[in-house]
């Protein structure tokens, strides 16, 4: 059940995922080109996380864990609902920036959603039991991610379904997913003989307790799941990690899409395509079919290596080996990016490094977490899940907005800034694996 959940929530996700890529495309703000576009609105995801996050934390101090995920769940329903009535050409021709203000809830919903599905997760397996289930649940959320980026690929890119009806069809799999959450918790209620937390919080913390110390806090809380990493060398060690982990991949898929963007605009002139509104519409669809394709070779490779290697890998390599492989990957990559800076071989070089981070990488990830105490991992995870990831985005924009606007770089150097970047992303990971056999 728990391998069927986020089957769905990652199905879901790639519903829509293909579709912000697309939306964002033909977002236009004067004066800044396409990548810069994308690149500063992952920057303002930062800045809208630190609220979601201590939103979240209020919340989880309130609520028991299943009524927490059905209500977050059922608010970025709302949600979809909203951005589907707000999509270009379907009831508005377009209103200002929705496509940056949908590229922002977009990224919210999948490092927010996904990160509280597997703080579930780690809250109902044991260390022993965690590391010989996750590898096989995360087969369930490559496996998904399979299934939704396929859809989007066959039927956007055959087009039999119009790219606006991907948003309705995304709540189906949200509304599943609530109810397999509610069957787990409740099993697991029962197996445990009712003791269970109630709350993600202090257990022992009654509502009156609860109530004082928010008045005490204050506005404090946006910054608690901040502050927690701060506390050991562990989770500072994940933090940078993350953070390090996300900037370089950021960076790629920066990249990614500006030559994607020069591709386009190339096949349109081909094309004779030279009417404004036609030009937008081949520019947000082409977008929407490439992305789904891409993400679909993505996620194929990833499910593959997460069936046959993941485990085996863990078994056999320990934590250190699966920690450390996605940066060796992501290092030969992007040395092949800078020698050969063509859509091809970019592609190609993507899809090895995002399908090891979404199944090797996503494994080492969660099974990280196992060993640590539960109040850690409630308030420290989603933090480093959401908040680290973003903040990741961030220093991407910064590094496009000084490359574009200040230093005028080449791709080839955007390349090069990344393969530095990822020799402080391993030094970070031994640094990590020796504070884990510590901790363990």
């Amino acid at each position: 059940m728990m391998s069927a959940n986020i089957f769905l929530i990652l199905c879901a996700y790639y519903f829509i995922k293909p579709l912000r890529e697309g939306w964002i495309a033909v977002s236009e703000i004067s004066g800044l080109t396409k990548m810069e576009v994308k690149a500063y609105s992952s920057f303002f995801q930062a800045i809208f996380l630190l609220f979601v996050v201590g939103w979240y934390g209020r919340l989880s101090e309130q609520l028991h864990r299943s009524v927490l995920v059905t209500r977050t769940t059922l608010f970025c329903i709302s949600n979809m609902v909203i951005f589907w009535v707000l999509q270009p050409n379907l009831f508005f021709e377009a209103l200002p920036y929705s496509g940056i203000i949908f590229y922002l809830w977009v990224g919210m919903f999948g490092v927010f959603v996904v990160a509280q599905f597997w703080t579930f997760c780690a809250d109902i397996y044991n260390d022993e039991a965690g590391k010989r289930l996750l590898p096989m649940i995360a087969i369930g959320a490559t496996s998904g991610a399979v299934f939704g980026s396929k859809i989007v690929d066959s039927l956007v890119g055959s087009g039999l379904v119009p790219s606006e009806a991907l948003l309705l069809a995304a709540t189906l799999p949200l509304f599943m997913s609530i109810a397999l959450t509610r069957i787990v918790d409740s099993r697991q209620h029962c197996a445990t003989g009712g003791q269970q937390s109630i709350t993600y919080g202090n257990k022992k913390s009654t509502p009156d307790d609860v109530s004082k110390k928010k008045k005490q806090q204050g506005l404090g809380f946006l910054l608690n799941g901040a502050k927690l990493v701060f506390k050991s060398r562990f989770l500072l060690a994940i933090a940078l990690l993350t953070l390090l982990n996300n900037w370089v991949n950021t960076n790629g898929e920066n990249l990614l899409f500006h030559v994607v963007q020069d591709s386009l605009a190339e096949q349109a002139v081909q094309l004779g395509i030279v009417e404004p509104r036609s030009v937008l519409e081949f520019t947000r669809d082409g977008t929407t079919a490439f992305y789904g394709n891409f993400f679909f070779w993505v996620n194929m490779v990833a499910l593959l290596l997460q069936a046959i290697v993941a485990s085996r890998l863990l078994k056999y390599g320990g934590f250190g080996a699966i920690i450390l492989i996605l940066p060796v990957i992501a290092l030969v990559s992007y040395t092949m990016m800078a020698l050969v800076p063509i859509l091809l071989i970019v592609k190609i070089m993507k899809v090895a490094e995002n399908s090891t981070d979404y199944s090797i990488n996503n494994t080492a990830r969660h099974v990280l977490w196992l060993p640590v105490d539960s109040a850690s991992k409630f308030s420290g995870k989603p933090a480093i899940d959401t908040l680290y990831v973003r903040v990741g985005d961030g220093l991407a924009a910064l590094t496009v907005l000084i490359g574009v606007q200040i230093l005028a770089l080449s791709t080839v150097q955007f390349f090069v800034i990344n393969i530095f970047l990822v020799f402080l992303w391993l030094c970070f990971a031994v640094m990590l694996i020796r504070e884990r056999r510590k901790l363990v």
